[in-house]
């Protein structure tokens, strides 16, 4: 039998055992529970397709929940290894944003694929207080050489209002990005043309740049090596007119206001800032969604040149307004507004028939504001017509028209006096000075005999 002595020590024994396995699983579970001892590797952001032209930076964040307290990044070739950073954190940072700066090497240089090590380790203390580390290679793709980008043809001169067209020979076996640039402002798309590695573009200075600096051709490629080269382009002023136009307050109630209604805005109070937010703040909401309509909606497909007729006016009508007309805008004999007319309107009888030039795709066919109902049509090459204020349609959206076509009826929607159509042309969603597109001899000198001369000296290649 065993005495009491001999049971109190088993208990005792067994009470201390349970103690420490309690205390090993509690701090077992503890270590895994805290941030302290947290298991997560250190994560490494940078592109996955890394083109380096061993100028820019290269953009690179690490990031971990217990902070990153070292870091190295080291870039190697066949034959060299540089050290570009290493650096130990007194104090672990839970993010850490790098701008990696390119080694240096002589011109001799001729590295191709190359990598890029990034090594980190964190703050935990897993892994018996040395942290979680991680290393990732990246291969690097070199590329020092800017992408050909020559001009083969342009139009001769380009008018404040106008038109132009370019074509190019643009290549790259890295090519990302390719355009005409307007004062490195605006950015013209350029489609395919002809042959192979060549690319054609109708390009605009819109009305309301008043100083020309510089068209360019702008090729960049992955690495974002830039080719700029430019385009050649004797200027031409602006005819400008001025108008005055007086305002009335029953213009304003019955025409501003409804226009605002209808187009889902808030109606100011005062009649001047009705008309102003009407005609300007609309204008530009307007204006900016005809641009946006063209340049995601234009057939950007190959083609061989542009085959355009010369538009023709309203049939039977007078032109009532022209383009680049600058309005001055008058309400109680004080000038409250200006705006730029930016189409041709040509007046009729009311509800005349609307019949097109040239043929093409409907885009666009609803109301818009101070154009009111309103019907765009794509031509392809960036080049589109807009026929505004119009009161029925004949079209829908998707719609392929043809010359001679009846689309619609003139009409008096919008912010409009009277019943007339507002015929514009857009280069890529600008509008531009339709009497160019309406003149036989300029669309042939400017833009038909430069898509055939351009023909003439791809083919001697």
């Amino acid at each position: 039998m065993v005495d009491r002595y001999t049971r109190k020590k088993t208990s005792l024994m067994k009470f201390i055992i349970m103690v420490v396995v309690l205390a090993i699983f509690g701090g077992a579970g503890f270590v895994f529970v805290s941030l302290s001892f947290e298991q997560n590797k250190p994560n490494i952001e940078i592109d996955d397709n890394i083109f380096w032209n061993l100028k820019r930076n290269l953009s690179l964040k690490l990031s971990d929940e217990s902070g990153i307290k070292y870091y190295r990044v080291v870039f190697k070739d066949g034959t060299n290894e540089i050290v570009l950073e290493n650096k130990v954190l007194e104090i672990p940072q839970k993010e850490i944003k790098l701008e990696i700066k390119p080694p240096k090497f002589d011109i001799f240089f001729k590295g191709d694929k190359v990598s890029l090590i990034i090594e980190a380790v964190d703050a935990s203390k897993w892994n018996f207080f040395d942290g979680n580390s991680i290393t990732r290679n990246c291969e690097i793709k070199l590329d020092t050489k800017k992408p050909t980008a020559n001009v083969i043809s342009n139009s001769l001169a380009i008018r404040r209002g106008g038109s132009a067209v370019v074509i190019a020979e643009i290549k790259d076996e890295n090519l990302d990005n390719f355009y005409v640039s307007f004062n490195d402002k605006i950015k013209f798309k350029m489609m395919p043309f002809y042959k192979e590695n060549y690319y054609i573009s109708l390009i605009a200075w819109p009305v309301s740049i008043e100083e020309f600096k510089r068209v360019n051709l702008v090729a960049i490629d992955k690495a974002s090596n830039i080719r700029k080269t430019k385009v050649p382009l004797y200027i031409r002023p602006l005819n400008e007119k001025n108008d005055n136009i007086k305002i009335s307050k029953s213009f304003i109630e019955n025409i501003s206001t409804i226009v605002l209604e209808q187009s889902g805005e808030q109606v100011p109070n005062s009649m001047i800032d009705r008309f102003i937010y009407e005609n300007r703040d609309l204008r530009a909401k307007n204006i900016d969604t005809i641009r946006k309509i063209v340049t995601q909606n234009m057939d950007s497909s190959k083609v061989d040149g542009l085959k355009i007729k010369p538009f023709k006016r309203l049939r039977g009508s007078r032109t009532v307004a022209g383009f680049a007309e600058r309005r001055h805008y008058f309400y109680g004999g004080k000038e409250i507004d200006e705006a730029w007319h930016l189409g041709i309107d040509w007046a009729s009888v009311k509800k005349a028939s609307i019949r097109i030039s040239n043929g093409g795709k409907v885009i666009f066919n609803d109301y818009l504001g101070i154009y009111g109902n309103s019907v765009i049509i794509d031509h392809k090459m960036g080049l589109a017509t807009l026929y505004a204020h119009i009161s029925t349609s004949n079209v829908n959206v998707g719609d392929m028209v043809k010359p001679r076509q009846k689309i619609a009826n003139t009409g008096a929607t919008g912010a409009v006096f009277g019943d007339h159509l507002h015929f514009g042309v857009l280069v890529q969603g600008f509008e531009v000075n339709p009497v160019e597109w309406l003149d036989k001899n300029w669309i042939k000198t400017r833009i038909k005999n430069v898509i055939k001369e351009a023909k003439k000296v791809i083919d001697s290649k």
